[in-house]
């Protein structure tokens, strides 16, 4: 079966993958097609650029781009397409704090939809919820992610019922 990707995972480099390799998986799980690219805004930027310009053509719905200390890669991808970029700040020097302040302090007009550091899986999750607005399958498949967290929480409040401490009330 051929697949189309409907999201486009790009990382500055390999070495974010085992961050980034959470939304994929989440992205999987959802049954959404996706591709996973290394692109660099620094090292590869006319290759940055095409792929930005050419992703809605090519039936790319939503980009999420992770990058670290400097990164500018979620931004230099959004200043060239008109489709949504959720950026994804990698813990590096400062705890991904220059990262995170990189990412969310672009210019009126080229917007960054961005999670917190090392947050992938709120990303592809972030991702789904776009594609849910006009697809009812992946509306259904978020709703029942969705329940499978509430009913976490829940199986965790049954087992720390039975954990039992003398001055515990509940």
């Amino acid at each position: 079966m051929i697949m189309n990707p409907i999201v486009s995972v790009i990382m500055g480099s390999t070495s974010d993958l085992p961050v980034m390799e959470k939304a994929c998986k989440l992205l999987d799980e959802m049954q959404i097609p996706f591709e996973v690219n290394a692109l660099s805004a620094h090292r590869t930027p006319e290759a940055v650029e095409a792929f930005a310009r050419n992703a809605k053509d090519r039936g790319i719905r939503v980009i999420i781009a992770a990058a670290g200390m400097a990164a500018a890669l979620p931004g230099v991808i959004a200043a060239s397409t008109t489709l949504p970029v959720i950026g994804v700040p990698i813990k590096g020097m400062l705890d991904g704090l220059d990262a995170m302040l990189s990412i969310i302090q672009m210019p009126p007009g080229i917007p960054v939809a961005t999670v917190g550091v090392n947050g992938a899986q709120n990303a592809a999750i972030l991702a789904v919820e776009m594609l849910a607005l006009s697809d009812e399958a992946i509306a259904q498949r978020l709703s029942d992610y969705k329940s499978g967290l509430k009913a976490k929480i829940e199986k965790a409040n049954q087992e720390l019922a039975e954990v039992k401490y003398q001055f515990k009330t509940n």
